[in-house]
C-alpha cells in the first residue's frame, strides 16, 4: 500500500492557544484511518490542514507524495472529497440540484453533473429523494447527501469530520455501511470521531488524540492488547465504600486498578476468578460488573474521560 499522507511534527497555534503540539503520522492508501478524541483534541485542526483551510505553522506535510508548504494547493484538493462536520447544503435547492451545482466546481457540465449525481444518489439510497427539498430530509439523509456530494469528483481520499454526530443509531449504521463499501472499492478514508463504536467498526488504524497530541496509535485490537488487560470489572459503589486496602489487595491478586473521577475499574487476565473474590475484598458482588475490555477502556485510561463526554 502506498502512502497518501505523511506528517512530521505538525503544529498550529491560535494566539496563545496551541491546538496542535507537534504530531506525526502516516496514512496508507485504501485504509480507513480514524482520529479519535474529544472536542478540542486537535482532530478538526488536523483535517483542516489536510484539505487546505488551515495553514501549517510548524512541521511538514506531504500529500500524495508532494510537500505542502503552507496551504494544500488546488491540484491536490481536486483529489480529495470533503465531508465537514456541519451539513452545509444549500436549502434553497433540491437534492439533485445540490449535486449539479457542486459538480461545476470540478469542471462537470450540467448534464455530466446530473448523471454523476444520480449515480451517487442511487449509491447512497437517496435516488427517490432527488427532487425533494433539502429541508425535508431527515438528519441521516442529509448526511448521506453530503457524502454523495464529496464523491462527485471521484476522489482518492475522503476526509470525514465527525461523519455521524447527531444521528440516531439506525442512520449511523447506514452511513457506516456506505463508508465500508467505499473502502472496499479502494477509497482511502480519513475520519475524526469521538464515538468508540464507530472507531472500532470502521477503522483499520486509530490515532488517539488529546490536547493537541497523539497519545497512541494502532489498530483497535492492538490498542486494547497494548494498553489494558483482557477483562475488566466495573466497581459500582461510591468512593467512601471502597476499603482502604482494596487497591493493594487487587494488585497482590494480579489485577490493575484504574480510578478516574468516581469510577473504579479493575483490569485482570482472569476477570471471573477475581470477580469471585470481590466479597472477600469488601465489595458487594452485585455491585461488580464483569465484561471484556474494549476501546473505550483504552480511551478512558489514556485521556481520563469517556468518549462521549
Amino acid at each position: 500500500m502506498g502512502c497518501v499522507v505523511r506528517a512530521e511534527n505538525l503544529a498550529k497555534s491560535y494566539g496563545e492557544f496551541r491546538a496542535l503540539k507537534g504530531i506525526s503520522f502516516i496514512i496508507a492508501s485504501r485504509q480507513c484511518v480514524g482520529f479519535l478524541g474529544h472536542n478540542g483534541a486537535g482532530k478538526t485542526t488536523t483535517m483542516r490542514m489536510l484539505y487546505g483551510l488551515t495553514t501549517i505553522d510548524e512541521g511538514t506535510l506531504w500529500l500524495f507524495g508532494e510537500k505542502v508548504n503552507t496551504l494544500t494547493p488546488s491540484r491536490l484538493k481536486q483529489r480529495l472529497g470533503i465531508v465537514p462536520q456541519e451539513d452545509n447544503l444549500d436549502i434553497e435547492l433540491t437534492v439533485l440540484e445540490n449535486l449539479e451545482i457542486y459538480g461545476g466546481y470540478f469542471g462537470l457540465n450540467r448534464s455530466q453533473a446530473r448523471q454523476r449525481g444520480r449515480e451517487l444518489l442511487s449509491f447512497m439510497g437517496l435516488l427517490e429523494k432527488e427532487n425533494a427539498a433539502v429541508e425535508a430530509l431527515s438528519g441521516g439523509a442529509k448526511r448521506r447527501l453530503v457524502i454523495a456530494r464529496a464523491l462527485l469528483n471521484d476522489p482518492q481520499v475522503i476526509i470525514l469530520d465527525e461523519p455521524t454526530t447527531g444521528l440516531d443509531p439506525q442512520a449511523r449504521r447506514l452511513v457506516w455501511q456506505k463508508l465500508r463499501q467505499l473502502k472496499e472499492e479502494g477509497t482511502t478514508l480519513i475520519l475524526t470521531t469521538h464515538y468508540m463504536e464507530e472507531a472500532a467498526q470502521l477503522c483499520d488504524q486509530l490515532l488517539i488524540m488529546n490536547e493537541g497530541r497523539i497519545l497512541a496509535e494502532g489498530s483497535p485490537a492492538q490498542l486494547i492488547q497494548e494498553h489494558v488487560l483482557p477483562e475488566v470489572i466495573e466497581v459500582r459503589v461510591s468512593p467512601e465504600q471502597i476499603p482502604p486496602d482494596f487497591i493493594s489487595q487487587i494488585t497482590l491478586l494480579g489485577g490493575q486498578v484504574v480510578q478516574i473521577a468516581e469510577d473504579l475499574f479493575v483490569f485482570a487476565r482472569n476477570g471471573k476468578q477475581l470477580w469471585g473474590q470481590m466479597e472477600m475484598l469488601g465489595i458487594p458482588q452485585h455491585a461488580c460488573y464483569l465484561r471484556s475490555s474494549h476501546l473505550e477502556d483504552v480511551f478512558l485510561l489514556l485521556t481520563g474521560r469517556r468518549g462521549g463526554e
